[in-house]
């Protein structure tokens, strides 16, 4: 098969990756609706909700090693013409979500008063009994959750990134019907913001399935040619250094609140809003790793080692979006603390902090870009090390740094960021240009 150019890769990581973008801030945006109604009802309410979606970021971690496990598994038995692989892939992670699931939803909910005392602290109020309320509806709705998930890797991985995105948007669309009645209207408070999420996505989720039914690809698999076990293990290798990754990068976010909070209380505030003004850049380069993990696995899958152009191609269209979110802070940092109701020293701080983050979204943009490839080729356990090794390397920097103010906070993160992708780049250059793999066998680098 002849090789494939870079305009083609280009293309095909655009196409790929703009539905998962709309998607990813689709999930975003059922947060925030929740906390929009939910304010009204005041601050307990308040920190109920933003302490459970907190804790809902970190069971996304747990399920993604199912769903993108998934994703890199189809996509290559996809791009080898193999039915019994897709029926496999498909069984794995399945599997997974089976064994997952009572876990996290049984053990949750009877869970659910220590982890919001946890969360909350013992004297913290109204509000450790309102997140007990909202735990009780929303870690049993784990199951729609990671179902979904699964459903979403399933598609993907048969290429079909589109669906995942309307499922996303069909749910958001709900939520914000629903909240209102049920928050307000039905006066279920909290407790009504968890049943809106739960339902919102359990809609979705049928409609999934039956996306799932009509999908060409899989109505093509064939029977798996290895036991149940075996499909399990195969998407849990797979699956699980895409989990730990995200999960050592949110407990790194997390962690380093604590060391702004050493700078002020402005600070803090303003470091949360930035945050959340940032993932409109973020999820453009999240989009664009898991476009690049699904094409690298498919060609694979077909025989083409072509890692190193699609690498090439991940970088450009990711790197590329990261220059234009520097320029547009630096030219719009003020306006966009506004946009969030910042004032006074939180507002100066906050903009200050945007203004100075530039280098660090370019690299980050060039690492979590071309570790697409190394996810969809094998190389998640390399990935995950450098991964766990840059946050600790950030934080004490950051440490270091702190007293030089939040400018202080931004050079350590591009210091170690610049770190991680010096080491993933060595990685990446070892790398073969291009080849041909006989058998559609991973390959793994180092």
């Amino acid at each position: 098969m002849a090789a494939t150019g870079p305009a083609v890769h280009r293309g095909a990581l655009v196409s790929l990756a703009y539905p998962v973008y709309f998607e990813l801030l689709a999930g975003v945006a059922a947060g925030i609706i929740n906390m929009v109604w939910v304010a009204r009802l005041g601050g307990d309410r308040v920190a109920a909700v933003a302490v459970a979606t907190n804790v809902e970021n970190v069971l996304l971690g747990v399920i993604l090693m199912a769903g993108s496990g998934t994703t890199v598994l189809l996509a290559r038995a996809r791009g080898a013409g193999d039915p019994g692989g897709v029926r496999a892939a498909v069984r794995g992670g399945w599997a997974l979500w089976a064994l997952l699931t009572p876990v996290v939803a049984v053990g949750g909910f009877l869970c659910r008063e220590p982890l919001a005392r946890l969360m909350l602290g013992a004297d913290g109020g109204a509000a450790p009994a309102l997140a007990t309320g909202y735990f009780s509806i929303a870690l049993p709705g784990t199951a729609v959750f990671f179902a979904t998930n699964v459903v979403d890797g399933i598609l993907k991985g048969a290429g079909d990134t589109r669906t995942p995105m309307r499922l996303a948007l069909l749910a958001n669309g709900l939520i914000l019907i629903l909240d209102p009645l049920l928050i307000l209207g039905c006066g279920l408070g909290v407790r009504g913001a968890a049943i809106a999420t739960v339902a919102g996505r359990a809609v979705a989720l049928g409609w999934g399935l039956v996306a799932l039914r009509r999908s060409a690809v899989l109505r093509a698999a064939g029977p798996s040619p290895r036991t149940l076990s075996a499909d399990l293990r195969r998407t849990v290798r797979t699956g699980l250094p895409m989990s730990a990754d995200f999960v050592v990068r949110m407990g790194g976010a997390l962690a380093l609140v604590a060391v702004v909070a050493r700078i002020g209380v402005a600070e803090v505030a303003a470091y949360g809003i930035a945050t959340k003004a940032m993932y409109g850049a973020t999820m453009a380069f999240y989009s664009v790793r898991q476009a690049a993990a699904i094409h690298t696995a498919r060609l694979l899958g077909a025989g083409r080692d072509e890692r190193r152009a699609v690498g090439r191609a991940a970088v450009g269209v990711s790197g590329a979006v990261g220059v234009a979110a520097l320029l547009g802070l630096v030219a719009a940092a003020p306006w966009i603390m506004a946009g969030f109701g910042a004032h006074g020293e939180v507002a100066v701080a906050g903009a200050l902090y945007l203004r100075c983050l530039g280098p660090y979204l370019v690299l980050l943009a060039c690492f979590i870009a071309l570790g697409g490839v190394f996810e969809g080729s094998g190389g998640s356990p390399f990935l995950a090390r450098i991964t766990g090794c840059g946050v600790v390397l950030q934080l004490a920097l950051c440490y270091g740094l702190s007293g030089l103010g939040l400018p202080g906070i931004c050079l350590a993160m591009a210091l170690a960021t610049g770190a991680q992708c010096a080491a993933l780049a060595r990685l990446y250059r070892r790398i073969p240009e291009r080849q041909r793999v006989g058998d559609g066998s991973v390959l793994r680098v180092g």
